[in-house]
């Protein structure tokens, strides 16, 4: 694939990387992240393939970056202290940028517990970042617990779990704050579709 109008950029001398941002090859249509975060069980995956379905319709290059999926790979290595959540984070968010400054729609659906990690992200993406919360009680969650994490952590086969007994920071500053207890899944893709068309990007 081509890399259409290139900004400039320069070379790394130490590790032969080049740096520094490229324009959008997706035609004149800027590539972004939807962040969607929020407790186990809150609908980030369910929202997040449902999304790529009507954004691939409508034309554009999507990417899933699925939290658990990610982690069977690009970190493998990483564990669930904070500090390992917190890299987990940044190395969605780190890929999740090279791939939206070259025209790809990337939906990122990881729960994102602590506010470091939220910042961190969006300085890392800028003004291509839509940052969902996807907010949902957690009493509410455990009653879906789609992977059966709630039952585990209640019975104490896992410890660390978010929500559970380890804390899931109130998010200080999303754009989006979507109520899946309350609303359809018609309505939560609504209310992140108008934001995409507020910000002129889809």
């Amino acid at each position: 694939m081509g890399l259409g109008r290139a900004a400039e950029m320069e070379l790394d001398g130490n590790r032969g990387i080049r740096k520094g941002d490229l324009m959008d090859t997706d035609g004149d249509r800027r590539g972004y992240t939807i962040w969607l975060e929020g407790l186990p069980g809150s609908g980030k995956s369910t929202l997040a393939v449902l999304l790529a379905g009507i954004l691939k319709g409508n034309g554009r290059k999507v990417e899933l970056m699925d939290g658990d999926e990610v982690r069977k790979g690009l970190s493998a290595d990483l564990g669930f202290t904070r500090k390992d959540r917190e890299s987990h984070a940044h190395r969605v968010g780190y890929v999740s940028s090279l791939l939206s400054r070259n025209g790809v729609v990337v939906i990122v659906s990881l729960i994102t517990p602590y506010e470091s990690s939220r910042k961190d992200v969006r300085n890392l993406m800028q003004d291509r970042m839509i940052e969902v919360w996807l907010r949902c009680p957690v009493e509410v969650c455990a009653t879906r617990d789609p992977k059966g994490l709630y039952k585990k952590a209640r019975e104490g086969k896992i410890t660390g779990m978010t929500g559970v007994d380890d804390p899931f920071e109130e998010p200080q500053g999303p754009d989006l704050i979507i109520d899946t207890d309350t609303l359809s899944k018609d309505a939560c893709l609504t209310a992140i579709m108008a934001e995409i068309q507020r910000r002129g990007l889809d």
